[in-house]
């Protein structure tokens, strides 16, 4: 774990309006890193991902897992008082993140330039499916639509052509909240010189493109894609992809390079096939179904205690829960847990959060900070109670 980005953010304060998944990823990462994160609400209903089952205690599992070190502050926007408390949120803020559809934050009167105008050192960190300029900026989509525009998800399949749906959110996560972390980052540092804050236009299809460089790369150079499970890195050559055991588990061998398909021949005695790693074509195939058969003689327990210690880049497949238990990650303190109302929840951390964890907040109520959070901006109790009794804020604490 990284023993040093625990308070590497400290000062800096995120105002985010996103829900759901990509944005609410990037803050946590923000919030890990020591940032303070004030995540804006409505008050009826918040966050969507709040309601999604299963739930711990009176929050879904799914929010309960990113939404740590937060405060949450309940605002209807559509309100011109409880828009100007978000105002105030923003002339202390160094970071905004949103994700509406573009064109909904200049609705709110909060569009780039009143941004610029009024508040010239926020970075602005807009995360959308398709951008905020451009044919399809206002068209919805999900996950999925946006690895297929992309032409991403045309790689993840099977020989006969097959395509399948991923199994996570590729385009929301690495598409998206990585990548507007990164431009966070970098806003933020070019700021320090400069005093100027920037508008980051993060669109997860853009981001769900890059994953395709290489191949790209190789197709301008005259090797178009020929379909799913047919290159060297999606399952296309024998010492490169998933073979089924005996016992319905799965191995991952990823043998590229010869000494790794050497050593791995050597330890299960196919001498013979020492030089056909990287074959393709009839004769590749021959080879991967040999190999599929070999595999399919053993359970994958035996698999991994014949091949330890091997240095074949040959790994079990592992399903979700039992890394729970798995060792790595034990030593790598990936797990840990947090109280919610609904009692201690498993946090997973990631590459950017801490050792040091004692200072975390737990994933928050709706409007749990509410009168907390304004009046440290200074709305004034008046005020507060006005919001409040009429609905355009929540005070939903603990």
């Amino acid at each position: 774990m990284s023993s040093g980005l625990g308070k590497a953010l400290e000062g800096v304060r995120v105002v985010d309006l996103s829900r759901l998944l990509p944005g609410p990823f990037a803050t946590m990462l923000l919030g890990d890193m020591g940032a303070e994160v004030i995540k804006v609400e409505a008050p009826r209903g918040g966050d969507y991902a709040r309601y999604y089952q299963p739930f711990v205690g009176p929050m879904g599992a799914f929010f309960a897992s990113i939404n740590r070190n937060k405060r949450s502050v309940a605002l209807d926007l559509k309100d011109p008082q409880a828009l100007g408390a978000l105002e105030a949120l923003l002339s202390k803020a160094d970071v905004l993140v949103e994700s509406f559809r573009p064109g909904v934050l200049e609705r709110l009167g909060l569009g780039p330039e009143r941004l610029k105008r009024d508040f010239p050192s926020l970075v602005c960190c807009s995360i959308s499916g398709f951008g905020q300029s451009g044919p399809m900026a206002k068209e919805a989509g999900h996950d999925i639509t946006y690895l297929a525009r992309a032409g991403v998800l045309a790689t993840v399949g099977t020989k006969d052509g097959a395509l399948v749906t991923p199994g996570f959110q590729l385009a929301d996560i690495a598409g998206g909240s990585l990548y507007a972390v990164s431009a966070i980052l970098a806003a933020l540092l070019a700021r320090h010189r400069t005093g100027q804050g920037a508008h980051l236009d993060i669109s997860m299809t853009d981001g769900a493109l890059s994953f395709l460089i290489p191949t790209l790369g190789v197709g301008a150079a005259g090797q178009p894609f020929a379909g799913p499970a047919q290159g060297m890195l999606d399952g296309g050559v024998p010492c490169y992809g998933v073979y089924e055991t005996s016992d319905g588990h799965h191995m991952a061998l990823g043998a590229l390079e010869p000494k790794f398909w050497v050593a791995f021949c050597q330890a299960v005695g196919w001498e013979h096939r020492a030089s056909d790693g990287l074959t393709s074509g009839d004769k590749g195939r021959q080879i991967q179904q040999e190999l599929a058969e070999l595999f399919a003689s053993r359970t994958r327990q035996q698999w991994t205690e014949l091949l330890d210690g091997v240095d074949c880049c040959c790994e079990p497949v592992r399903r979700p829960q039992e890394t729970l238990d798995d060792p790595l990650f034990a030593h790598r303190d990936i797990f840990f847990t947090l109280e919610t109302p609904g009692g201690s929840f498993l946090q997973t951390a990631t590459p950017l959060t801490p050792s040091d964890r004692s200072a975390f907040i737990p994933p928050p109520l709706l409007g749990e900070h509410t009168r907390e959070v304004l009046t440290q901006a200074g709305i004034g109790q008046d005020v507060l109670d006005a919001l409040l009794s009429r609905g355009a804020a929540l005070d939903g604490q603990r």
